[in-house]
């Protein structure tokens, strides 16, 4: 089964699908290569929106495959995982078309921090999501934690950030991190909320993303994303942290 499936929709629509349920569509470095290659198809003229969502009903994104990058021992391991996955987010961060988190089902971790990439994020009323990495003895270390400083108001991101804890749709509405809550078909409902920015030429909607993009080029969004890539790596080689992924996959 890949990994990941892109489906191309006639009126400008692109659907980015993480295709690993049995995984909880976490991570890999196969799904790595599947974002790289929608951002370059995502970047055609043709294409006015993408949309990233993840199969089933039961996850959006458990963030990185801890049964694969567990054995990434050092900072160095670490830090080269880490940029790989962060430069990824910077380029959809910065994709000159809008972004959509379709969050079909619960994101964690670095789900969250894929989330906050987009510039949207539609959560279906079941979900709970959360930037739990705290909790392994690490921080967020794909950039998460610079996009989350953007979009919400201070004291919103710093909560969700250094509670390390989950949080139902109704509260993600509240914390300002997800724009709307839906109930049924996740695709269609999205639509409904895009609906009308799929009437308009993409230039239009390449030329009000350029707006922002401008904004975050000038508040150094680069540089402060990779010092906080540097400084998760750091924690990530700490006895800690190998302890506490220990547990979890033993199941403790």
């Amino acid at each position: 089964m890949k990994p990941y499936i892109i489906e191309e929709h006639g009126d400008g629509l692109l659907v980015f699908m993480i295709n690993r349920p049995d995984k909880r569509n976490a991570i890999s470095y196969e799904v790595m290569d599947g974002l790289e290659e929608v951002l370059a198809i995502a970047m055609e003229d043709r294409i006015k929106i993408l949309v990233i969502t993840g199969a089933g009903d039961k996850a959006f994104c458990s963030g990185g495959d801890l049964s694969a990058f567990h054995s990434l021992k050092t900072s160095d391991a670490a830090y080269e995982m880490l940029s790989k996955m962060s430069n990824l987010l910077v380029k959809l961060l910065f994709l000159p078309k809008p972004t959509v988190a379709l969050m079909n089902g619960t994101a964690v971790g670095g789900g969250c921090e894929l989330a906050s990439a987009c510039d949207f994020r539609f959560a279906s009323k079941h979900i709970k999501a959360g930037f739990i990495q705290g909790t392994l003895a690490i921080t967020t270390g794909w950039g998460g934690g610079t996009f989350l400083s953007e979009k919400l108001l201070p004291a919103n991101a710093m909560k969700m950030l250094m509670e390390a804890s989950l949080y139902d749709a109704e509260q993600l509405l509240e914390l300002g991190f997800v724009q709307s809550v839906f109930n049924g078909d996740p695709l269609e409902n999205c639509r409904l909320f895009l609906n009308k920015m799929l009437t308009l030429e993409a230039d239009v909607l390449k030329s009000y993303k350029g707006l922002f993009t401008n904004k975050w080029t000038a508040q150094n969004i680069e540089e402060r994303v990779e010092q906080e890539v540097r400084r998760c790596a750091i924690l990530w080689e700490g006895e800690a942290h190998h302890q506490k992924v220990s547990s979890f996959l033993s199941g403790k």
